[in-house]
């Protein structure tokens, strides 16, 4: 996926088509704007004040305890990103916004938007830092434990918009009993492979601060459990499992924490078992580079001084383990998002 400028008349598209147009600018000058106001608008509550009636910028101002005026400027940014509509002096909002980021929306991301407003958006400060040293943070390891429950919420709100389709294209075999989720203390990926296989027996690994924020759906708690733990470290077990599952994890370690950790779940399976690599893909260089996987890998370099893998890396991992590639699955609802799947 890719974010563009679109012309919205000939004679700016002949501006852009001549390379009269100075994107730069509208990189540095606006776009990081336009997300601080995202965040900002959905920590404050406007997309829900506006869900709840709150049509105008007073009562929009006046619910969320704002100023009224830069209110005003904030809605009229919102309007012009497609958040909102301005129709008969009130402001509703769009489809999209409606199912995106008001946050009792069962698809909402609302909880990412205040996760990074309220801890990510520091941390971009140190890019440049990053790029000179090569060195970046261990977030994981400065969180406070409000900043745990945020980032558990966040990684619940990312799970939601993605294991509808994971769910329904993921190749786990109908006789599987046996799942290990590492990293999943959201409980969403085993949660919605639980309800699919009813015979399945899920145990998700992983770190005794993220287990402690997070909560499982009811209807699927005698068929998970937790287990706090590392997986950098914890012994995995040999021919235990019929799936393993590494979700939105392998952006966290290093290439030979990667590969050993490979080689351990690789043990830690029964013949025919597969191992699912679930992540965000960095892509190739060969390729023309997609926007999601490349900003995210960069952003993970920071944050946890590692970054999105190529599925070529993830696949040399797999095969060095002794595992079969099996198929990769690009998401069609999520940019840049891909199972990497290996079988025993």
């Amino acid at each position: 996926m890719q974010l563009r400028v679109a012309p919205e008349n000939p004679l700016e598209w002949l501006a852009l088509k001549t390379n009269q147009v100075p994107i730069p600018l509208l990189h540095v000058q606006m776009y990081f704007i336009m997300a601080k106001a995202v965040m900002e608008a959905a920590d404050a509550g406007v997309f829900d004040a506006i869900h709840q009636g709150k049509n105008t910028a007073e009562t929009i101002a006046e619910a969320c305890s704002l100023h009224l005026r830069p209110t005003a400027q904030l809605l009229t940014l919102l309007v012009s990103m497609e958040y909102l509509v301005f129709e008969d002096a009130q402001f509703r909002l769009t489809a999209m916004a409606q199912k995106w980021i008001v946050s009792e929306s069962p698809h909402s991301v609302h909880a990412i938007a205040v996760y990074n407003n309220r801890v990510a958006w520091d941390w971009v400060s140190n890019l440049g830092q990053y790029l000179r040293s090569g060195k970046g943070m261990e977030s994981h390891e400065v969180f406070d434990e409000k900043q745990w429950q945020l980032y558990q919420d966040a990684m619940q709100s990312v799970a939601k918009s993605e294991v509808r389709e994971f769910e329904k294209r993921v190749p786990i075999s109908k006789k599987a009993t046996r799942l290990l989720d590492i990293g999943g203390a959201n409980g969403q990926y085993a949660a919605a492979l639980c309800r699919k296989l009813p015979n399945l027996k899920a145990t998700i690994l992983d770190l005794p601060e993220a287990i402690g924020k997070s909560s499982l759906p009811s209807d699927v708690l005698s068929q998970i459990s937790y287990q706090a733990g590392n997986a950098l470290t914890d012994d995995l077990g040999e021919n235990q499992y019929d799936a393993v599952l590494l979700s939105n994890v392998a952006h966290h370690f290093t290439e030979s924490q990667n590969q050993e950790l490979t080689v351990r779940i690789a043990r830690s399976l029964r013949k025919d078992g597969v191992f699912i690599v679930n992540e965000f893909i960095r892509p190739a260089l060969n390729n023309k580079p997609e926007l999601v996987g490349s900003s995210s890998s960069l952003f993970f370099g920071l944050t946890s001084t590692s970054g999105n893998w190529t599925v070529q890396e993830i696949q040399a991992w797999q095969r060095a383990a002794g595992l079969k590639i099996y198929k990769t699955i690009r998401y069609f609802t999520i940019p840049g998002m891909a199972m990497v799947i290996a079988k025993k």
